[in-house]
């Protein structure tokens, strides 16, 4: 009998969006240990998702996340190349004007999952400021 859970197999598709949503999970729970309030999840915008939209203090905070079972191809942190920081800052401006938010300090940071092999924790590591909007 397996005994592993069913939500974090990674060889196909919905293996992968679990490993996804699991690693959201453990983003957010990060974010809220470090005081940040987590205002919506998987929010929509432009044909596109933002991961996370947080507050830290006054600052809202869009937060992409990324999620590896191992590092066997490179840290999780190298997948948020220059394409997809330009995806990720205009699905943020799209949000800010849905939202009127445009008099609000923003920041884009990224969170990254590894989830460990054998039983080992997952390791979560937080980028604040990861990059500029363009």
């Amino acid at each position: 009998m397996d005994r592993r859970d069913p939500n974090l197999h990674r060889d196909g598709p919905d293996d992968r969006d679990a490993l996804g949503r699991a690693g959201e999970d453990l983003a957010a729970k990060h974010l809220q240990r470090l005081g940040y309030r987590v205002i919506a999840r998987r929010e929509r915008v432009l044909r596109g998702d933002i991961d996370i939209v947080a507050l830290d203090g006054r600052t809202v905070v869009f937060v992409e996340v990324r999620s590896r079972s191992d590092t066997r191809h490179g840290h999780p942190a190298e997948t948020v190349g220059p394409v997809k920081q330009r995806r990720i800052a205009e699905l943020a401006n799209a949000y800010i004007r849905r939202h009127r938010l445009q008099d609000c300090q923003v920041r884009i940071d990224v969170v990254t999952v590894i989830f460990g092999a054998d039983g080992e924790p997952p390791t979560v590591e937080h980028f604040e400021n990861a990059f500029e909007s363009p």
